[in-house]
């Protein structure tokens, strides 16, 4: 499988070494610009899933590189995230207001760092898939769009954890899937979720599934998946 690609655009080389050593730790392929031009440019050619932008561009500001990114109806669906030395309201709400998904202000902390870039990337996602929001599985009804589930017609009464979790493998179907990959599905990096807490959500979603829990299968030393059938 390809791995996710991530643009970097920002004017200090010290920054981009050590922002792309954390991100390529992470499993991202990462491309890098030193200006707005070049990271339109790059943007255009490798199309990565988001972008990692300096608001205090020399040339170019990064506003008007969100903007156009935004503009653009092969990038307008990037996930922008901005990097910006300003911590006053205004320029955050400026940023926000052109387009970008978040922002994170300098110096940050390279964990906080990638904790928003897997969170963007998974609203960018769920986002995506959104647009076909009722999945089925047999009997099984799915609405993302509405957070409901129901069994031959019947609700099912589940918590926001345990709807994340089935929605999660429900839209891959047959998709084996790692207790990691559940849980950073769960808790968008901010939060503390163990092993044994996806095993046990796991258990009480089979179980308020009833005979449908069987749909939800073990894969032996690496994690769960929902069947095909």
């Amino acid at each position: 499988m390809p791995k996710t690609k991530i643009l970097i655009i920002e004017d200090e080389p010290d920054l981009v070494q050590l922002v792309t050593y954390h991100l390529e730790r992470e499993g991202y392929a990462v491309v890098s610009a030193g200006s707005g031009e070049d990271g339109l440019q790059l943007a255009r050619e490798h199309n990565p899933a988001l972008v990692l932008l300096d608001l205090m561009l020399s040339g170019m500001s990064g506003l008007d590189v969100c903007r156009l990114l935004r503009s653009n109806e092969r990038t307008r669906n990037i996930a922008i995230i901005m990097l910006t030395a300003r911590s006053e309201e205004v320029d955050v709400v400026t940023g926000l207001e052109v387009g970008a998904d978040d922002y994170v202000t300098k110096p940050f902390s390279p964990r906080v760092l990638m904790a928003r870039v897997r969170t963007a990337l998974r609203r960018r996602s769920l986002d995506e898939e959104a647009k076909v929001p009722v999945i089925q599985a047999g009997d099984l009804s799915i609405d993302a769009g509405k957070h409901q589930v129901s069994l031959a017609g019947k609700p099912v009464a589940l918590t926001l954890t345990e709807f994340e979790l089935l929605l999660t493998l429900a839209r891959r179907p047959g998709w084996v899937f790692s207790r990691s990959q559940l849980i950073d599905s769960l808790r968008d990096g901010q939060y503390v979720i163990t092993d044994r807490a996806i095993d046990v959500q796991v258990a009480n979603l089979r179980k308020k599934l009833g005979e449908w829990g069987r749909l939800i299968e073990t894969v032996r030393g690496v994690g769960y998946r929902l069947t095909e059938e």
